[in-house]
């Protein structure tokens, strides 16, 4: 409320002038109706005392009654019952000489009353108003006339004011309530009427309105811009001083219809219609103006409001801030548009696809083959291959893309990359220099219209990486020097772009170089399985999922597929860490579950040791998967490290996933122990391995990637590159966030007759039946040609297991790519090759296994050991005794053993004497040489005397 009474706005002064005429209306009214009241009260009396004296006067029997003997006894009761059937205060009958006869006071009948009743016994009722004791009071005298119409009595009656106020006086709350319900109504009209006009005036008093409409008006006439206020009719409200002056309007315009003043059509036409406008240009006489007009419908009464601004002197530099402005615009959108991947090549087109038709008709981009390979420029040189062009004609003249040019030093190309900065050739036509490079050329290039060049180096961190040509040809203007530094301002830009992208192209051929040199550059060669993979690098860089495929001991073969977090040259350098401590711990024959193990441990101190380097990342997350296949049994033993596992296709065309423990991944630091799984799968089935990328993404979970890679696999059998590549086809994502591995192999088995074995007594008796068995069956493969050092290995191997192991003892010769002879026993020792002195009797005899085979080595299975040795099937591979210093009388260590006697090794001379008559009879041109010192293995402990 104190906002609408404010004495200081135009509202509140409103408010208050109508509140005080609302009060003096009221208080006027009040005064008027108590006078009126007061007037009404003493008519009242005078009008009621006269009629009830009349009434008296000439009610039925008065005369008769003045006429007795007694005429107060007759009239006192009648007198009395008027007078309170009339509420007056008395009704007097007096007789002509003054003797009361009635009255309401019983003590005053018979005095003799005088008063002013002169007009009354002259015939002539009169009212009179007196002031007595009981206050202000009115008296009426009527006179009682007889038959003849003479006055022979009076009648008064006398009535006090106050009685007759006393029933106006209960009327005087409801008087002033009325009173106070009118002035609330009126102060809450006037105070709504005073908000209106509050609204209307923004709480401004009359100083602050009369200044405001002075200032509008000044306002109105004074600014350089014309204003029009034209009504819904299509009239002409108000006109300020620059409106007239630019439309040459009459002195009269005002409150005539436009259509009336003289205007353009055009011009009229927009004033006249409904429709906005925002500067447009309009031709009045010599001026160009520009027009805007809005509307003020429905915020204000119909019509418009028009603004003009004369734009005549403007035109010229208006050309030359829109020839700025779209060079800013250009300078942004190639922010945006130069730039947006990391490859060289493409950022050059970029930068010529910016610049035509904006700023040139043609442009081309010359960068130096260095700069396309990643690497640093050279410090000088003009020759500079053609990267990208845009605006280039199919048949031009010009140079194609791809063309390595070499540039006169007088060409402004050459000139730009020699010097490093813009070189302007205005009018080619005249630029002897530019010509020199291939007149021909030039000559073609004139004829097409092209006018003007101007190149600008594309300089980075201070070296030039190349050139950008811009040419305009035909109407287009020429080259001038306000566009050389909108030119080198675009070059500046496109060249931290190409920059960064060759840079990138160095870091990222550097890791690609590591990555493919880490991975296996091809797949070893072995029978057990078929093989073939795919290795796809992620669009996001170099990764570290990697695969490979490890050949083992007894013709079985190690699948592996291992995924390191994160990308660049860090997770390709911890890949290639991990595949070649996989590749170490495999040549141990270690089995799946605690080479993965021996893994985790190695990791956990790869990241120990590197979190104690200063800023040095440790390995954040590697998975791992390792599965061994045995060709003999078919059993395939796999262990996961948080990796997925494998999936099996069965020759019937059936896809499935077998259940794998779960393992956490490499270097949690849990140090638990890792579990493996066993199946058996049958020949002709396809081990399939993979990495997370193929089957998960962020649009894909991973249930659903496992299911689609089942689909792909179930189905007809199929050649492991063909599984492949359906595979690839169908379940790799549209864009592959992360490294892809597969690997699939199809199993083989050995046949039956590739397979020979023996279990053999824990007797040294027992050696020479099984070890000419194994000449026997050597023989049926056709492999007589190696049977002499196969011998001797087994010979060494049955012995030492024999005498140092335990049972039970097993011979295994296994026909594959080489002949593999195993000897395997109970005992979990392994033995060593040591360097025996020259007077050991003992101790050479795994010296000449190694000198005798291609391979040899121990794994450890559940049972005990088993010590192998590989023989290459080509001749040449056995050696002769003279070779290994065997002599009819010397002590080879080993040897074919007979039933009579062995020395300590089990060995007998007659049997090295019979080997070396052997090996002359099959060789007879070898001659003896004389014997070695070799050194004869043994087992830890166990030192033959």
């Amino acid at each position: 409320m104190g906002s609408l009474v404010g004495v200081r706005s135009l509202a509140g002064q409103v408010f208050l002038l109508q509140s005080a005429v609302v009060v003096l209306v009221v208080a006027a009214a009040l005064a008027a109706l108590v006078v009126q009241a007061q007037h009404d009260s003493t008519a009242d009396a005078r009008d009621r005392t006269l009629a009830v004296a009349e009434s008296f006067a000439n009610s039925p029997g008065i005369l008769a009654a003045l006429a007795s003997p007694n005429p107060t006894a007759v009239l006192q009761p009648s007198a009395e019952a008027a007078r309170k059937a009339a509420g007056v205060d008395a009704i007097i009958v007096y007789k002509l000489d003054g003797i009361t006869l009635t009255h309401s006071d019983p003590s005053q009948i018979g005095k003799r009353v005088i008063g002013p009743y002169a007009q009354a016994a002259a015939g002539q009722p009169f009212t009179s108003t007196f002031q007595g004791s009981l206050g202000l009071s009115v008296i009426s005298a009527v006179p009682v006339k007889d038959v003849h119409g003479s006055v022979v009595a009076i009648v008064s009656c006398p009535l006090t004011v106050e009685r007759v106020q006393h029933r106006v006086s209960r009327q005087v709350p409801v008087l002033f309530g009325s009173a106070a319900g009118a002035l609330v109504i009126a102060a809450g009209g006037a105070g709504l009427v005073s908000r209106r006009l509050r609204r209307q005036t923004h709480g401004l008093g009359p100083i602050e309105m009369t200044r405001m409409y002075e200032h509008h008006d000044a306002v109105l006439h004074a600014v350089r811009e014309g204003v029009l206020i034209i009504g819904g009719d299509g009239r002409l409200v108000l006109a300020n001083d620059e409106a007239r002056r630019l439309l040459e309007l009459p002195a009269d315009a005002e409150q005539r219809h436009v259509t009336d003043l003289g205007l353009e059509a055009d011009l009229a036409e927009l004033l006249t219609s409904d429709r906005a406008a925002t500067d447009e240009v309009y031709l009045v006489a010599d001026r160009l103006l520009a027009v805007s007009k809005r509307l003020a419908a429905p915020a204000g009464s119909a019509g418009s409001v028009v603004t003009l601004r004369d734009t005549t002197e403007l035109r010229a530099l208006y050309g030359r801030a829109e020839t700025a402005r779209e060079r800013l615009k250009l300078l942004y959108d190639a922010g945006g548009r130069v730039g947006t991947t990391l490859d060289v090549q493409r950022t050059a087109r970029e930068l010529a696809d910016v610049a035509v038709p904006r700023f040139a008709d043609i442009a081309t981009v010359e960068l130096f083959d260095p700069v396309l390979r990643g690497e640093e420029p050279p410090g000088a040189g003009t020759e500079i291959r053609r990267t990208a062009a845009a605006g280039l004609q199919e048949d031009g003249p010009f140079y194609p893309v791809g063309k390595l040019i070499r540039f006169s030093t007088s060409h402004p190309i050459a000139a730009g990359v020699v010097s490093g900065r813009a070189v302007l050739a205005a009018d080619l036509s005249t630029s002897d220099g530019w010509r020199a490079q291939d007149p021909e050329r030039a000559e073609r290039i004139l004829d097409h219209g092209v006018h003007s060049l101007l190149v600008v180096p594309l300089r980075a961190r201070g070296v030039v990486l190349g050139t950008v040509a811009f040419w305009r040809a035909n109407a287009s203007p020429r080259f001038e020097e306000e566009d050389v530094s909108v030119a080198e301002e675009l070059a500046a830009q496109a060249a931290v772009c190409i920059d960064n992208a060759r840079r990138y192209t160095r870091e990222h051929a550097m890791a690609v170089t590591l990555q493919r040199s880490l991975l296996p550059r091809e797949l070893p060669a072995q029978t057990a399985l078929d093989v073939a993979y795919r290795y796809l690098p992620a669009h996001a860089g170099v990764g570290g999922d990697w695969f490979d495929v490890i050949p083992l001991s007894g013709s079985r073969v190690a699948l592996v597929v291992g995924d390191v977090v994160g990308h660049g040259l860090h997770a390709a350098a911890t890949m290639g860490r991990l595949r070649t401590a996989v590749l170490n711990f495999s040549a141990l024959d270690m089995p799946p579950d605690e080479l993965l193990g021996r893994l985790d441990e190695l990791v956990a101190r790869i990241d120990a040791e590197e979190a104690a380097g200063a800023g040095a990342p440790g390995i954040i997350g590697a998975t791992c998967q390792y599965a061994v296949y045995d060709p003999v049994s078919g059993q395939v033993v796999t262990a996961t490290a948080g990796h997925p596992g494998l999936a099996v296709v069965h020759p019937d065309g059936s896809a499935g996933f077998p259940q794998v423990p779960i393992n956490p991944p490499l270097g949690l630091g849990a140090r638990l122990p890792f579990e493996s799984a066993e199946l058996t799968v049958p020949e002709g089935s396809r081990l399939v391995l993979y990495t997370d990328g193929l089957v998960e993404d962020r649009d894909r979970d991973l249930d659903t990637g496992l299911e689609a890679l089942r689909g792909a696999l179930a189905g007809p059998d199929r050649t492991p590159e063909a599984t492949c590549a359906a595979v690839m086809e169908a379940v790799l994502p549209a864009q592959p966030r992360d490294d892809v591995a597969l690997l699939v192999a199809r199993t083989h088995r050995l046949a039956p007759n590739q397979v020979a074995e023996w279990d053999v007594p824990r007797d040294p008796a027992a050696v020479p039946p099984v070890r000419n068995a194994c000449v026997r069956q050597l023989e049926e493969w056709g492999l007589e040609h190696i049977a002499f050092a196969a011998e001797l290995t087994l010979s060494e191997l049955i012995t030492n297991a024999v005498r140092y192991g335990t049972e039970p003892i097993t011979v295994r010769l296994l026909r594959d790519r080489t002949l593999i002879c195993e000897v395997s026993d109970g005992s979990s020792t392994s033995p060593r090759m040591r360097r025996a002195q020259a007077t050991d009797e003992g101790g050479r005899g795994l010296f000449m296994v190694a000198q005798l085979a291609d391979r040899w080595g121990t794994r450890y299975t559940p049972t005990g050991k088993v010590i192998w040795a590989e023989h290459a099937l080509h001749n040449g591979t056995a050696l002769v005794a003279d070779d290994l210093g065997l002599t009819a009388s010397g002590n080879s260590g080993t040897g074919p053993h007979d039933q009579h006697s062995t020395n300590s090794n089990g060995d007998s001379r007659q049997g090295s004497s019979s080997v070396t008559q052997r090996r002359e009879a099959r060789d007879p041109s070898t001659t003896r040489r004389p014997p070695v010192t070799t050194a004869r293995p043994c087992l830890p402990g166990l030192e033959p005397s």
